[in-house]
């Protein structure tokens, strides 16, 4: 019976070498590890913060007074550009714009308003995680709002476009209570205009 022996590198270095080029594999992996479970802390702790802004700016509104909305609506523009990749700022900025023009439709910063929420509405159609329903929702209610500033001219002008975006609104997301609010106001606001 023969043995193999199996022969050893003359120099230890060549040893060596095998388990430092493992460890550095290793600790590699292990500090890429560490910076996205960073980053994913980070998104974590930016998303609490952002969420507790805008908690604070929209508790501002409580009492629905057209200087609440508008400084709710200048907090949660701050609030977006410290955030603009996130959709909730420009939501909710969208959202207390149209409650303000709906109650205020013939204030000074109605036009303004109407026109900067089109454009926000159009952003947030380019953001691949906006929520659709809530999407369709806006719109509704910013041609809603339309209606509500000169019915004559408007009610025929836009009442397809409120129906239709409620409509889908609530076909994609049955639940969004936001729409099947705004909808029932829209049909009430309808009958009580064909009552007169």
């Amino acid at each position: 019976m023969t043995f193999q022996t199996f022969r050893f590198s003359e120099s230890k270095a060549d040893w060596l070498a095998l388990p430092s080029v493992y460890a550095i594999s290793v600790l590699r992996v292990l500090i890429i590890a560490f910076f996205l479970m960073a980053a994913v802390g980070i998104r974590a702790q930016e998303s609490s913060n952002m969420e507790a802004l805008i908690g604070q700016s929209l508790s501002k509104v409580q009492q629905p007074t057209p200087e609440a909305f508008l400084n709710c609506i200048a907090e949660l523009k701050r609030i977006d550009a410290m955030f603009p990749d996130s959709v909730q700022p420009k939501y909710q900025m969208a959202l207390q714009s149209l409650n303000f023009s709906v109650m205020n439709p013939h204030a000074a910063q109605t036009e303004n308003l109407l026109a900067e929420t089109a454009q926000t509405i159009t952003k947030m159609e380019q953001m691949k995680n906006a929520d659709q329903s809530d999407l369709c929702t806006l719109r509704g209610f910013l041609y809603m709002t339309r209606i509500v500033q000169n019915p004559a001219q408007n009610g025929q002008r836009y009442y397809l476009d409120v129906m239709q975006n409620f409509e889908k609104a609530l076909k994609l997301n049955p639940e969004n209570q936001l729409a099947k609010q705004l909808q029932q106001k829209f049909f009430e606001g309808m009958k009580q205009a064909q009552k007169r």
